[in-house]
């Protein structure tokens, strides 16, 4: 869970800002909510920003496969590597000193 300004464990130099402009309706609504929560409107904004942002992070890093592709990688994985033939590029750069 993100550190808040309520957080008295955090130390001021460990904070960032974020600002941002809305609309009236939103702010309303955000504001609204947050009471409904119980919380402050910074609060509720870092908690939904930070649990969508999990999401998105987590969406993003993960790789759904079927049983069979997962099957199909697991065996591939398990087979011993082909070395590829060195290309002109390749024995190129490795003919570099450092």
């Amino acid at each position: 869970m993100p550190a808040t300004t309520a957080d008295t464990t955090t130390r001021s130099d460990e904070t960032a800002r974020i600002s941002l402009r809305t609309s009236r309706e939103a702010k309303a609504l955000i504001e609204r909510a947050a009471t409904l929560m119980g919380t402050t409107v910074s609060g509720f904004m870092l908690q939904s920003a930070y649990d969508a942002a999990q999401r998105a992070v987590a969406t993003s890093e993960t790789l759904l496969l079927s049983q069979r592709a997962f099957d199909a990688f697991v065996v591939a994985g398990d087979k011993p590597a082909k070395p590829a033939k060195p290309n002109k590029a390749l024995r190129a750069l490795m003919s570099r000193r450092r």
